[in-house]
């Protein structure tokens, strides 16, 4: 038998890019469809969500580009590490999400990943308007200021 690795932690996975390029507006949490050496990785913590984005195809919410490496101890049965994964929403979200995502500036982005209190892997989508270039500055700008009056503070 393979020796079991140990999980350091509650799994949160998060694609921190989403939040700097994007304003949020809306978020939902959704199932992943997954194989079974798929959700070994993500318990592993071997997943990124850098580069994905959501897309409707056939009524049906679809991730693009999320990385999940291959198993370590995954045989021919492994996955591919990156290929498209559908996610899971009740027909009312998925109404919304569709209906918000044909406006203009906005797009659907995964944020988080996580696995639940049942062991199952969630993803957090949102909907999301993309931020200009000052936006971007006067952001970075709101975050170094804050962390020099926390300095300030802690003295």
């Amino acid at each position: 038998m393979a020796k079991k690795e140990k999980i350091k932690g509650p799994i949160n996975i998060r694609n921190k890019r989403a939040t700097f390029d994007y304003e949020i507006v809306d978020t939902y949490t959704a199932g992943i469809v997954l194989t079974g050496t798929e959700i070994k990785s993500i318990r592993l913590g071997k997943a990124s969500l850098v580069d994905t984005f959501c897309f409707f195809a056939n009524d049906e919410l679809w991730v693009k580009n999320i990385h999940i490496a291959p198993y370590l101890y995954g045989s021919y049965n492994n996955h591919v590490a990156r290929h498209d994964r559908k996610l899971l929403l009740n027909r009312k979200e998925l109404i919304k999400l569709e209906k918000m995502s044909k406006e203009t500036g906005f797009t659907i982005v995964p944020t988080r990943m996580f696995i639940n209190n049942k062991g199952l892997a969630k993803l957090v989508v949102a909907v999301a308007r993309g931020k200009k270039q000052y936006d971007k500055r006067q952001d970075l700008k709101r975050k170094d200021d804050k962390r020099e009056m926390d300095r300030m503070f802690k003295r």
